[in-house]
């Protein structure tokens, strides 16, 4: 099959989705298919068999590191995403595999794009898209279906408003339309809540002040519309930063996490219900806090999860007995299926 990998964007995750792209594109090669990569924060091909005098491996290649930092927003390229048409190769393609964090490429505008023009793409639809990718409008969904998710304030909050509906400090900072933790800051102190909303702010959408639970790690993966194992993540900073989730060795996982039976029926059966009340499709990553009764607390959803061998979704898909090249191949056939 012809596949076009989408990767880079103009988003602050651009660096994490070059990883993803670049495990993706080996993959669906090593399975057999003509598999070209286009950075659609650039408009350009960056991979091809067609390209005359490729180095081997490509430019996809060079930029599957990621730092320990975020990009700066300002060093990052314009969003052409739209000039995708301009790009020959997308023209012949029989379905491009979204391999884009943030921004354009997850927040359903892309979707809508590729919708138009009528080319089948991984990953969920425009409105499954730009619903989770809005952290306030999906935390509200959750609440309106009876998902536990932490309470919240929107920025600029008071410390009266702070101290009544989320039960003080500490709290957590965060922009509403990133992720990878992307702006977060986990805030202790009345004094440190000025500068992170600054910081927050320098983002995409809202700012959430969002109450901070105590408890555990856990992230579940949904394929198709079934929960996989789930993953416990142990990172050796108190927030499961950017920095954690990048660099190796910050951080432990367990796969699966060490749950009673209930207890693991019952964050699966919460990412489960996240996923449909998001009109989320194919697969997903939901991130939850268990507290020490034993309930689990909705972070976020993710739309298109990071997917390189060592991600979250990949080693619970592990877990189920499924490797990393058949996890890219059912997500590419998964696409198909609900065109």
């Amino acid at each position: 099959m012809r596949i076009a990998v989408l990767v880079g964007g103009a988003s602050a995750e651009r660096d994490v989705s070059f990883a993803t792209g670049s495990a993706i594109f080996r993959a669906l090669r090593a399975n057999g298919h003509d598999v070209v990569a286009i950075d659609t924060g650039e408009g350009r091909v960056i991979d091809s068999r067609e390209e005359e005098g490729r180095e081997e491996g490509g430019q996809l290649e060079l930029a599957a590191e990621v730092g320990t930092a975020p990009p700066e927003v300002g060093a990052l390229p314009g969003d052409r995403a739209g000039a995708l048409g301009s790009v020959p190769l997308l023209n012949e393609t029989e379905l491009v595999f979204v391999a884009l964090h943030g921004g354009a490429g997850e927040d359903g505008r892309l979707q809508a794009l590729l919708d138009l023009v009528g080319i089948p793409y991984t990953g969920s639809g425009h409105l499954g898209s730009a619903l989770a990718m809005d952290k306030l409008v999906s935390k509200e969904l959750m609440v309106r279906a009876g998902i536990a998710t932490p309470p919240w304030l929107v920025a600029p909050v008071d410390g009266r408003a702070l101290e009544d509906e989320l039960g003080g400090f500490p709290v957590v900072v965060k922009p509403s339309r990133e992720g990878s933790t992307v702006g977060v800051t986990l805030v202790r102190a009345p004094d440190e809540l000025g500068a992170a909303i600054e910081r927050a702010a320098g983002f995409a959408g809202d700012v959430l002040v969002e109450k901070f639970i105590p408890g555990r790690e856990l992230a579940v993966g949904v394929l198709g519309s079934q929960a996989l194992p789930i993953v416990e993540i142990l990172p050796s900073h108190e927030l499961y930063d950017y920095e954690c989730k990048y660099t190796r060795g910050r951080t432990e996982y367990r796969v699966p996490a060490e749950l009673s039976v209930e207890v693991t029926g019952r964050v699966q059966s919460a990412a489960e219900d996240v996923h449909e009340t998001l009109r989320l499709s194919a697969y997903s990553r939901i991130d939850f806090r268990l507290d020490e009764a034993g309930l689990p607390w909705c972070l976020e959803a993710n739309s298109l999860p990071g997917m390189t061998e060592t991600s979250l979704l990949p080693k619970a898909a592990e877990a189920a007995g499924i490797t990393f090249n058949e996890l890219c191949e059912r997500i590419a056939k998964l696409a198909l299926e609900l065109e």
